[in-house]
């Protein structure tokens, strides 16, 4: 379907490849980051964890932007071959330590911090990539197939997640709350296990990338300076902008809701609040995964009626209201059916934000700005992540405080984004 759509895009091969590799390396990823939350909510450690999440985030203060330096100075297609490299050879090691009798959780909470770190560095470069080898005119497009092929393998991922956390007893697998029978009986994995497997598509990705030829589409100027400078430069442009950077900055608040509750609130949700098992939490990556699709099928069919700023509103206000109706319910069918409208506001977002800034922000920094937008999600996660910590939130069903306090979150942040929405519709010259 997308290769007919984009049939006269100049690199097409480029990036189906680069579609393939992501997506691979996705799926062993998602499963990897289902499994270490639900590890650490069975094992009653969830202060560890956050312990965890606190330090990536701390480390990511300093890690994101530098990453978005490396990103507007080298070689992207080069980048991808040192961070697939470097993962795959951690993650073996990781792998194999816990496999020979020397796990612990800061083991498995070190594939989280790896992961993260991964992140930081691997989107920005993706969707800078992207941006360098495709035509303007099919930003839209390109940014929403993204969006679809990335969550067909989160969907890939949280069925793989249900079969190797839970495993099957007499054949049957629990997936998004409906028991399926595979006809055969599968031993739930160690995480060590999934670890490895994770391992391994790093280095499919390698190869894939490796194998990838295309012609750079922006001519793109060699960067001097010392770090420092070369951040300072992407700051001046935030700053002469202050509509992008107030918009970047603003359209990024779902996405900080549904950092803390995939990787951090919904373990506990399921387990404490719900008070159901590891295929209910990896069901729910699922149905998030099937919303987060249907935004890329069909959000700007939805939204032709409006602009991106505007989509941006609505779909804030609605999340808001589906985390404050988590906080007021029990039931796992309205669990799913959040995390299916999540899914869908949070990628629709995503497409529409990146699609606004690939048009707003010229490549030569967008590696920089999009990082200095990162720098302020994680700010705002390591804040919330300290009061979620507290152990009020993880005695009884307290996690659906949590909820509450992202609904409100939410709420201001759509506020926000209405008072200033006419100053985001200026047109910016992008070179």
């Amino acid at each position: 379907m997308w290769i007919k759509a984009l049939e006269n895009l100049k690199n097409k091969p480029a990036i189906a490849q680069l579609f393939l590799a992501n997506s691979i390396s996705g799926v062993a990823q998602g499963i990897s980051m289902i499994a270490i939350p639900w590890y650490f909510a069975q094992q009653g450690e969830m202060g560890k964890f956050a312990l965890t999440y606190i330090v990536v985030s701390v480390f990511s203060l300093f890690w994101a932007p530098y990453s978005g330096t490396l990103v507007d100075k080298y070689n992207r297609k080069h980048i991808f071959l040192v961070i697939t490299t470097i993962s795959g050879l951690l993650l073996t090691m990781i792998a194999f330590l816990g496999l020979y009798g020397m796990g612990s959780w800061w083991l498995v909470g070190s594939v989280f911090v790896l992961t993260f770190s991964h992140y930081n560095i691997h989107y920005p470069n993706l969707y800078a990539f992207m941006q360098e080898i495709s035509e303007e005119k099919y930003y839209g497009k390109i940014t929403s197939y993204l969006e679809i092929i990335g969550q067909f393998s989160n969907v890939i991922a949280g069925a793989g997640a249900a079969l190797l956390l839970e495993g099957t007893q007499d054949g049957l697998l629990n997936v998004l709350g409906f028991e399926m029978n595979i006809g055969f009986n599968f031993a739930a994995w160690s995480i060590y296990e999934i670890f490895l497997l994770d391992a391994g598509t790093y280095f499919i990705s390698f190869l894939l990338i490796l194998a990838i030829q295309y012609k750079s589409l922006i001519t793109r100027k060699p960067e001097i300076g010392s770090v420092q400078e070369r951040l300072k430069i992407g700051w001046n442009y935030l700053k002469t902008h202050p509509n992008i950077f107030l918009f970047g900055v603003a359209s990024y608040s779902i996405f900080v809701t549904i950092l803390l509750t995939l990787f951090y609130l919904n373990a506990t949700y399921v387990s404490n609040h719900l008070q159901a098992k590891g295929d209910v939490y990896a069901s729910s990556e699922i149905y998030y995964a099937i919303g987060a699709i249907f935004a890329g099928l069909a959000i700007w069919k939805i939204f032709k009626w409006t602009t991106i700023p505007m989509a941006i509103i609505v779909m804030t206000m609605l999340s808001a209201l589906c985390f404050a109706i988590l906080f007021g319910t029990s039931s796992i069918l309205v669990f799913f059916a959040m995390c299916l409208l999540l899914g869908m506001s949070n990628a629709g977002t995503r497409v529409m934000r990146i699609t606004y800034l690939f048009t707003h922000v010229p490549n030569q920094v967008y590696g920089r700005a999009s990082s200095i937008f990162f720098l302020t999600n994680i700010i705002f996660r390591i804040i919330f992540l300290g009061i979620f910590s507290l152990g009020f939130f993880h005695v009884g069903n307290h996690v659906i405080f949590a909820f509450l306090m992202l609904s409100i979150f939410l709420a201001l942040s759509g506020m926000v984004l209405i008072k200033y929405y006419r100053s985001f519709l200026i047109d910016v010259e992008v070179t």
